[in-house]
């Protein structure tokens, strides 16, 4: 199938073929199967289409199409919890059942009009929050609900933005842009005893929050940098609203600017395996080819006496699926010496969390800023 038929989807609608542009975060193919739904489908009978692979377009009430995917959640068996399982394999199997969930709740499907409208009874205005996620071209397409929910959710963390005490202003993140709710990397970096210097690198900026606490504390200059077109534009947004672009420059790159600096600062993904969508790289990273690229190019970016503070969480080794010897192996080898580590425990809801079935190594998880230097 080539690009331009995989990106569209068709059905069968009061005997008519109908057809429209496909949309997914993911990337995920449009559903070869297309049934029409309304208000009068049961929970049961939709979970049931879902799980052996049709979609359900629905035609009804907005709010009773939240209802049955509410419905249709509840009827997800849950996560099977495998004490005798080691820590990588209970963590490739809660992937497995996380994709199969959300697959066949993927299911329940919506279509955006000409004007990106839902034509749905008791719908709400979706416009900006789509055009938030999309861009203002976006265009008129079929969607899973989730997805759409999942829009409407990030324009309203957008509108509101998170508070971020480090900075005592809020951070307004994009769709698709991981939100600085994980306090604990912020703080690392806000309290670490700062170089003497007056040009620093945040690499991987994401929504821009590291380079502004830089730029709060004093550093004169940051370069930010991240590949994703999406993060560039919400970092250059929360600088521009914080007051820093004077000080602060986000620039589209893989990795590293031009150029040396006297501190770079990296918060790299810290779970070496696949992503599924796009905020997910900020997590997730396959092979952990972020970090062992920002390591072994660090020291071509270090001024003689510069400093790099790599931030990261042991959640990864806790999970057995990376050790502290493969870090340690790849600082020395990159010609790096560590001269300083400070650690502190993650506050999010996962670690209290005892029904996750990762809670065992969640609740023992750590959070390190490495201070590293050039050998």
């Amino acid at each position: 199938m080539n690009e331009d038929a995989a990106s569209i989807i068709g059905w069968t609608e009061d005997g008519s073929e109908r057809t429209s542009r496909w949309q997914s975060e993911n990337g995920a193919p449009p559903p070869r199967v297309v049934r029409i739904v309304n208000d009068s489908t049961t929970a049961d009978v939709a979970y049931k289409m879902a799980t052996i692979g049709e979609a359900l377009l629905w035609r009804g009430d907005y709010n009773n199409a939240r209802q049955l995917l509410t419905a249709m959640t509840r009827r997800v068996p849950a996560a099977k919890h495998l004490p005798d399982a080691s820590g990588a394999e209970r963590f490739h199997l809660h992937r497995q059942y996380q994709a199969r969930r959300a697959r066949v709740l993927g299911m329940l499907l919506v279509e955006l009009d000409s004007d990106v409208r839902l034509d749905l009874g008791r719908a709400p205005d979706v416009r900006a929050a789509v055009t938030d996620a999309l861009g203002p071209d976006a265009a008129p397409c079929v969607l899973s609900l989730r997805e759409l929910l999942g829009m409407v959710g990030a324009h309203e963390w957008r509108r509101k933005g998170v508070f971020v005490p480090a900075l005592d202003a809020s951070i307004h993140p994009h769709y698709g842009v991981f939100s600085p709710v994980r306090g604990e990397y912020v703080r690392l970096v806000a309290d670490a005893p700062l170089p003497d210097t007056d040009r620093a690198f945040d690499i991987g900026t994401g929504s821009g929050v590291l380079a502004a606490v830089l730029a709060r504390r004093g550093v004169t200059s940051v370069v930010a940098t991240d590949k994703d077109p999406r993060s560039v534009a919400c970092a250059r947004a929360n600088i521009d609203a914080l007051g820093y672009a004077d000080r602060v420059e986000v620039v589209q790159a893989d990795i590293f600017p031009s150029g040396r600096a006297g501190l770079i600062v990296c918060n790299p993904p810290w779970i070496p395996t696949k992503p599924t969508s796009g905020i997910e790289h900020a997590v997730y990273d396959p092979g952990s080819r972020m970090l062992k690229s920002f390591l072994s190019r660090l020291r071509g970016h270090l001024t003689p006496d510069g400093e790099a503070w790599l931030v990261v969480s042991d959640l990864a080794e806790l999970l057995e699926l990376v050790t502290r010897a493969d870090l340690l192996t790849a600082i020395d080898a990159a010609g790096l010496v560590v001269v300083g580590r400070t650690d502190t425990t993650p506050t999010h809801s996962r670690v209290s969390d005892s029904s996750d079935v990762l809670h065992e190594a969640r609740s023992r998880e750590t959070t390190s800023l490495w201070r590293l230097r050039a050998r």
